[in-house]
C-alpha cells in the first residue's frame, strides 16, 4: 500500500492548505454546506444506532458505538470532498507559516466556511432529523424508536450545553480537534481510499468516545435537542458551547498539528513550492547512496 512519510505529509498538508484558503467565496459556501450536512448525518446516525441501549448494561461501549459510527462524517469529508472548518483550521494556518497565503486569505476561509458549516448543520437538524420524525419529541410514543433516539439526543445535548464548564468544553474541544486533525493528516498519508478510511476511523472514535467536543458536530446536536423540546437547553446555551469549542478546536488544530508538524518538518523552508520531504520516490529521509571508491592504479 503506497504512503506518505511524515515529512511528505506535512508538503501535502501545505499544498492543500493553499488550496483551500485561495478557492473562490461561493464553493467554500458549497463545500462548506455539504461538509456540515455530512458530520450531522455521521451525528445522526450515532444517535439512532445507540438509542435504546442503557448505561447499567452496556457501559462505555454505548460511546464506542457512537464513534465508529460518527467517523462516516469526516469520511465523507475527506473522500467526497468538502470544506469543514476544524479540519482547515490545521490546514490554512499551515499554508500561512509557509508564507504561502496572506492572513486575509485565512480569515475569509474560517468564516464563509464557518457559516456554511452552520448551515449545512442546521439543515439536517431541522429537515432530515426532526421533520423526518427520525428524532421524536417528549410527546413520542414511549415505545418508539423515535422516542428512544430522542432520549439519546437529549443525554448528548445535555452534557454538552448544560453540564460542562466552559472550561471543560474550551479543553475537550482541544483535545477533540487535534484528533479529528490527526485523522485527516493520516487520510493524507495514504493514497488508496481502504487507507485513508483506515486512517480517519480511529482517531473520530476516540475523540467521540472520549466525550470530547466538535463545534460543527455541536452544530448538529445542539440545536435539533433544542427543536426537539429538550428541555434546559438554551440558544444561549447553544452559542455559549459554540465559542468555547470553537476555540478549543482551533487551539488544538493550529498549535498542537499546524503548529508542531510545521516546527519539526517545515520550518525554515517559508515560501518554498516543496521541500525535501515531498520526495515522490518515496525515499524522502533515507541516506543518500554512497558513491564507490575510486581505486587509484599502481604505478
Amino acid at each position: 500500500m503506497p504512503f506518505k512519510t511524515p515529512d511528505q505529509i506535512a508538503v501535502a498538508a501545505v499544498a492543500s492548505g493553499e488550496k483551500k484558503a485561495l478557492l473562490t467565496v461561493d464553493r467554500m459556501l458549497v463545500g462548506g454546506f455539504l461538509a456540515g450536512a455530512y458530520i450531522a448525518f455521521g451525528g445522526l446516525l450515532a444517535i439512532v444506532v445507540t438509542s435504546g441501549l442503557k448505561a447499567e448494561t452496556w457501559g462505555g461501549l454505548i460511546t464506542l458505538f457512537n464513534g465508529a459510527v460518527f467517523s462516516l462524517g469526516l469520511i465523507l469529508v475527506v473522500l467526497a470532498g468538502a470544506e469543514l472548518l476544524t479540519g482547515n483550521m490545521a490546514l490554512v494556518p499551515l499554508a500561512l507559516l509557509q508564507k504561502r497565503i496572506p492572513v486575509a486569505r485565512l480569515g475569509i476561509n474560517f468564516g464563509v466556511v464557518l457559516v456554511a458549516n452552520l448551515l449545512g448543520s442546521l439543515f439536517v437538524a431541522y429537515f432530515l432529523a426532526l421533520k423526518t420524525g427520525v428524532i421524536g419529541t417528549p410527546s413520542s410514543p414511549a415505545a418508539s424508536t423515535a422516542h428512544a433516539a430522542y432520549e439519546r439526543l437529549a443525554a448528548t445535548a445535555t452534557g454538552k450545553a448544560v453540564t460542562e464548564s466552559n472550561w471543560q468544553i474550551f479543553l475537550r474541544a482541544m483535545g477533540c480537534n487535534w484528533l479529528v486533525c490527526l485523522a485527516v493528516w493520516l487520510a493524507m498519508a495514504s493514497d488508496e481510499i481502504s487507507g485513508k478510511i483506515l486512517g480517519i476511523f480511529f482517531p473520530i472514535m476516540a475523540f467521540v468516545a472520549l466525550g470530547f467536543d466538535h463545534v460543527v458536530a455541536n452544530m448538529f446536536f445542539l440545536p435539533a435537542a433544542h427543536w426537539a423540546g429538550v428541555p434546559g437547553i438554551t440558544w444561549g446555551q447553544i452559542l455559549d458551547n459554540w465559542v468555547f469549542a470553537g476555540i478549543g478546536n482551533l487551539v488544538g488544530a493550529a498549535v498542537f498539528v499546524a503548529g508542531a508538524y510545521w516546527w519539526v518538518y517545515l520550518r525554515g523552508t517559508e515560501g518554498a513550492v516543496q521541500s525535501a520531504g515531498s520526495d515522490p520516490s518515496g525515499t524522502a529521509g533515507a541516506p543518500a547512496a554512497k558513491e564507490a571508491p575510486v581505486r587509484r592504479a599502481r604505478r
